[in-house]
């Protein structure tokens, strides 16, 4: 039984067909479909029932799935061990955001795999938040406030938030003076977050409303540029707008809450040699780095 077969296999399984997990290996889908066969015929069992949708686990697959990642994490585990000290080998998938990604975290990728010429670096960058178990990442970087989960999370570095709006949002809404005001103010967000503040020693939270959404924090920038609401984004995004006068900074009295960047994997086992590797190298980037000098890092 080829240890290949099975890692494509669980890759299959997580990715919910042959077509996303060939997308995720880098391979082509005949060879992840010779791979299946070849397991299948191994056990002379079907684990795969395939259809014009995808691929959906048979009774048998859906048992054998958990043990086949155990046994290629155990597998990993083994020939890491043997590996001379420090140096790392395999493919090291990243899920990171785009905001931030492509100007901070990949100069750290590019480092890591500079230093480790048998490393294959893979890294994605998205501002959505990222199923790593489900699509098959050994880590993700986040920003922000972590939402409770069964994922492990390493504290890598801080980052500040900033509340900001146009002069000319201002000039016809109004300033907000306190957390509490955000709630009748137009508010530019990914989603449904909860925006959160310091009111002295305490943490004021508030849930805003508002009707311009996006996924990317660049594009978030431009709706406020644009004078559409209210906005709370990282400071590397918005400082320059700030500089310029054509952003404002509000609500200064009742300062974003400081956020954080992190290193998050998935559960139930400890961390490959590669996320070590990777976490030590940002927390020598980050870690000593003030909110304030996270817009000038790497």
């Amino acid at each position: 039984m080829d240890i290949e077969d099975l890692r494509t296999f669980v890759d299959v399984a997580d990715a919910g067909g042959i077509t996303s997990a060939a997308r995720r290996l880098g391979v082509s889908k005949s060879i992840v479909s010779r791979r299946l066969a070849r397991l299948e015929d191994d056990l002379g069992v079907m684990l795969l029932s395939r259809n014009t949708r995808g691929a959906a686990l048979t009774e048998a697959g859906a048992t054998f799935r958990d043990h086949a990642a155990k046994a290629c994490t155990e597998i990993d585990l083994a020939k890491e061990a043997m590996l001379p000290a420090g140096e790392l080998r395999g493919r090291l998938r990243i899920a990171a955001p785009l905001s931030f990604g492509p100007t901070h975290f990949a100069p750290v990728f590019a480092e890591l795999a500079k230093a480790h010429p048998r490393l294959h670096v893979h890294a994605s960058y998205s501002d959505r938040v990222v199923d790593i178990v489900a699509e098959g990442y050994d880590c993700a970087i986040r920003l922000g406030y972590l939402q409770d989960s069964n994922l492990i999370a390493r504290r890598v570095g801080p980052i500040l938030g900033k509340l900001v709006a146009s002069p000319g949002y201002i000039a016809v809404h109004g300033m907000p003076e306190r957390p509490e005001d955000i709630l009748s103010h137009e508010a530019i967000m990914q989603g449904t977050e909860t925006w959160q503040f310091l009111d002295g020693d305490k943490v004021a939270m508030v849930r805003p409303q508002g009707r311009f959404k996006g996924d990317n924090g660049t594009a978030l920038v431009s709706a406020a540029l644009a004078g559409i609401g209210i906005a709370m984004l990282p400071e590397g995004l918005v400082q320059g707008h700030i500089a310029s006068g054509a952003l404002v900074e509000i609500m200064q009295r009742h300062p974003v809450r400081p956020a954080g960047i992190f290193v998050v994997r998935p559960p139930g086992q400890h961390p490959t040699r590669k996320v070590r590797a990777l976490t030590e190298l940002l927390i020598a980037c980050f870690a000593d780095t003030s909110p304030r000098e996270f817009r000038r890092a790497r």
